[in-house]
């Protein structure tokens, strides 16, 4: 019996050049060995700025895209890869430059019914100097992935983090700060504009960050989440819907945060690529619906193929707000 992708040459762009390279290599490496089980000829390319050049002398039929945060995920690379005519997995490059933008996105989201929360972009120099809004609050780059670069300003804090006005800091002159929503921690699935099930995530430290993503034993994933069963269900239809209004394709990741004391549900962001690392929420709300992680990447590989040539905004009518119910 022939493996589905026997015959197939599958280039996976892993590493790359942002704040999150470790967690790429590790979900692109996870990623590969699926591939090749499942029958492909598998290149690991580990992304640099000579991208176009690799790609070009390779000749994939597909690339399967493992990267993550800039660069990976803003549209940069998706741009390459539609020159190239390459098809793709994962969003285009609208979908993925407008996700990544927090303040952007935001707005495309509360347009078509999403409650976010409040808040907006600050100079990160004024940020720092005094409070811009009545602590709680988060201070978060505007274009960060993995809660890299993340402060919760708690109650009563007499000054906001001094470390965005540190010359070390290289997130962008401007900070996205908003309202701390208290409460559950939350993530929903979808694929191909379904969402799969409700995660709630317990993270060891008390707050959600970088090592408790990733990290082994970093959170306790609760899945299927332990909700009412109506705010179970407004969460995957607000995760359908900031699916759909943003453009998105393939499998993407909304986390969410929800107050049980005062019933308050928001959508934080979308990940138009989410990680693929063995603490990963998409893989582990696959396999809760029956798909293992070799028919996850099949799936995602084989949308990828559906949308012949370079799957972008051309190939896919990919427009924000198209489809969002």
């Amino acid at each position: 019996m022939a493996l589905p992708l026997a015959g197939h040459h599958v280039a996976v762009l892993l590493g790359g050049l942002s704040s999150e390279r470790e967690v790429s290599l590790v979900s692109g490496a996870a990623c590969a060995d699926a591939l090749e089980q499942l029958g492909a000829r598998v290149t690991r390319v580990d992304a640099g700025r000579d991208l176009a050049a690799v790609l070009t002398s390779l000749k994939p039929d597909v690339c399967f895209n493992a990267l993550h945060g800039e660069w990976g995920e803003d549209g940069c690379v998706q741009g390459v890869l539609e020159t190239l005519g390459l098809p793709y997995t994962h969003c285009g490059v609208l979908a993925s430059a407008l996700a990544m933008d927090k303040a952007k996105s935001k707005a495309v989201l509360a347009a078509a019914g999403v409650t976010v929360p409040g808040g907006g972009l600050f100079n990160r120099f004024e940020a720092a100097a005094s409070h811009v809004m009545a602590p709680p609050y988060v201070v978060k780059p505007n274009a960060e992935g993995s809660s890299v670069g993340v402060f919760i300003v708690q109650e009563g804090a007499n000054t906001p983090p001094q470390e965005i006005a540190e010359p070390s800091w290289t997130y962008g002159e401007e900070v996205m700060i908003e309202p701390y929503v208290r409460g559950k921690e939350l993530a929903v699935g979808v694929m191909d504009g379904k969402a799969m099930t409700v995660t709630e995530i317990i993270p060891r430290s008390g707050f959600y960050d970088f090592h408790a993503k990733y990290g082994e034993g970093g959170s306790e994933h609760v899945i299927p989440a332990n909700l009412p069963i109506e705010v179970f269900e407004k969460a995957m239809r607000l995760a359908e819907r900031a699916h759909a209004a943003l453009g998105c394709r393939g499998a993407t990741r909304s986390d969410l945060r929800y107050d049980d004391i005062n019933d308050i549900l928001v959508l934080l962001e979308v990940n138009t690529q989410p990680g693929m690392t063995p603490t990963s929420l998409v893989p582990e709300q696959a396999a809760h619906q029956g798909v293992p992680f070799d028919r996850l990447v099949l799936w995602i590989t084989e949308d990828a193929y559906a949308r012949s040539s370079a799957g972008g905004i051309a190939n896919a009518g990919e427009t924000p707000g198209k489809g969002a119910r």
